[in-house]
């Protein structure tokens, strides 16, 4: 995957806007009880200011901390096809607390027991949506974004 810092950005800020964007929806819905057409385009109001939230987060604290729990669990060199679950998973384990966190903080009446409800709420769909759509979505981009030249030769 990302090679160099530049491409570690460009694939944090796909994966990053994608997740937020999905979440967003997701959280609206269950805020109104229902999901219409207006779900999704009350959701873009809010990216501009979750999608820079969430990429700070991730890219300067979170992201470190999700590798080094994946990397505690994966051995990359025994199993490297397992190495994008195991981040993808351990990520999502991280970040939703903290996002949680701050959209409660940003958006609903501050209160433990709301964000536990958030956090409750958000970690399954979290995982499903980072793991089967999310995830091989922008692995997918990327790889025609930045093809392997290892893989080419073969």
């Amino acid at each position: 995957m990302p090679k160099t810092k530049g491409q570690e950005i460009i694939f944090g800020i796909m994966m990053v806007s994608l997740m937020v964007y999905g979440m967003v929806v997701y959280n609206i819905t269950i805020a109104t009880g229902g999901i219409s057409s207006d779900t999704f385009i009350e959701a873009l109001k809010e990216l501009p200011i979750m999608i820079p939230i969430a990429f700070a987060v991730e890219f300067l604290l979170m992201g470190r901390v999700a590798k080094k729990m994946a990397f505690a669990i994966v051995n990359p060199s025994k199993n490297p096809r397992l190495v994008p679950f195991a981040i993808s998973i351990c990520t999502c384990l991280v970040m939703c607390p903290t996002m949680s966190l701050i959209a409660t903080l940003l958006f609903n009446e501050p209160s433990f027991l709301n964000w536990l409800k958030a956090f409750g709420l958000n970690l399954p769909m979290a995982l499903l949506y980072q793991l089967l759509i999310c995830g091989p979505f922008v692995r997918f981009i990327f790889r025609h974004i930045f093809p392997d030249k290892e893989e080419q030769v073969q």
